[in-house]
């Protein structure tokens, strides 16, 4: 046997020694691998691919209940402004609850003025022009909110106007004096549960990115 073919006999040699140890390493398609079943046949895969690509949104279900009037209206707004969404407009809502909250408890509602319409403002400055009328001294602390949840949402898409409804109960305590000091209103001591339902309105689309407070109720 000549040198070439012992050469060529070697060399195969050494190929096949490499194609086994590739295989022991990356296996084979025909041993392990699973074929890629049809769409049909994967019916918990193709409901994922749809809540990816669309087909729920949580931000709007895990606050309205799925096909509700307030879910068709949350998702008619997200079309208008994308960036818009209910967690961080709920997150605004609370703050906002508190801030106007103790600003009428404490008559400083000029510094919230910003964050309600006329209507609203009238209202409750009234309500603090009599109370001070009155000789009452009011203090109040703010304890925490127990609860924040939306009611409902309404949009018009022609004017593009929206407003959401939400429901806040909270605990503080506040209490009214007279001009001689004597506690009249409240319990300066004891927290008490206070419950509102405050409808918040702005114009989808618009640059100021502000909610006005439209409307109050228990």
């Amino acid at each position: 046997m000549n040198n070439n073919v012992i050469s060529i006999l070697v060399l195969a040699g050494i190929a096949i020694f490499l194609i086994l140890k590739l295989r022991s390493v990356l296996g084979s398609r025909e041993g392990f691998e699973k074929p890629p079943l049809p769409p049909s046949a994967n019916p918990g895969r193709r409901a994922q691919l749809e809540v990816i690509e669309g087909g729920v949104d949580r931000d709007i279900v895990d606050h309205v209940p799925e096909g509700s009037d307030s879910a068709r209206a949350l998702a008619a707004m997200k079309k208008v402004e994308p960036s818009f969404t209910v967690a961080e407009f709920l997150s605004g809502a609370r703050a906002a609850y508190e801030m106007i909250l103790m600003a009428f408890e404490r008559g400083t509602l000029e510094e919230v003025r910003p964050f309600m319409s006329p209507e609203v403002y009238e209202v409750l400055e009234e309500v603090v022009a009599a109370r001070n009328a009155r000789g009452l001294t009011v203090t109040a602390e703010f304890l925490g909110i127990r609860e924040v949840t939306l009611l409902r949402a309404e949009f018009d898409p022609q004017t593009r106007d929206a407003e959401l409804t939400v429901r806040f109960t909270a605990e503080l305590i506040s209490a009214a004096r007279n001009a001689a000091g004597e506690v009249i209103e409240g319990d300066p001591k004891k927290p008490r549960r206070q419950r509102d339902v405050w409808t918040f309105a702005r114009k989808m689309g618009s640059p100021d990115p502000n909610w006005l407070l439209v409307a109050t109720g228990e």
